[in-house]
């Protein structure tokens, strides 16, 4: 019979050096010195329309002041702009620029034919087949982190 905790941990491990790998071959390839939350945000913006910084953390599980901290060095770049909510006086709202549209897709563009060659190298059937177990496991984490807060 095998080690249901020695199991939980090689796959901890697992996650946690392929995450630290891949941010760092993503970020040796993003342009202009972007970070990889910078580039994040910017897909989600370009895909998502207006937020609030609020459903900005939420959305990428970190504080408020982190993400205000990178919403202001986004801004500073001219990639995003920050209005007040007309509705609610205490709420911003964060729009992708033009500027930030072009950001995002000039590191699209950067970090595309890395992931399509360690697709490639992995196998298209590989990585469908491992796509589900790696969505479920994200969306047992978010309940658990949910339910804990």
């Amino acid at each position: 019979m095998s080690d249901p905790s020695g199991l939980a941990i090689s796959l901890i491990s697992e996650l946690l050096t392929a995450d630290q790998l891949l941010r760092a071959r993503l970020t040796r390839v993003l342009p202009n010195r972007m970070e990889i939350s910078h580039f994040s945000v910017l897909n989600h913006l370009a895909r998502g329309g207006e937020k609030t910084p609020a459903q900005l953390a939420r959305a990428f599980h970190v504080t408020r002041g982190a993400m205000t901290n990178t919403l202001g060095k986004l801004e500073v770049s001219g990639y995003v702009h920050i209005r007040p909510d007309w509705d609610d006086a205490r709420r911003k709202l964060v729009s992708i620029s033009p500027a930030g549209k072009s950001a995002r897709d000039a590191a699209l563009a950067a970090i595309t034919p890395l992931i399509t060659a360690m697709v490639g190298e992995l196998g298209d059937a590989r990585v469908r087949a491992t796509l589900p177990v790696l969505r479920e496991l994200r969306l047992k984490l978010e309940s658990d982190l949910g339910e804990a807060g």
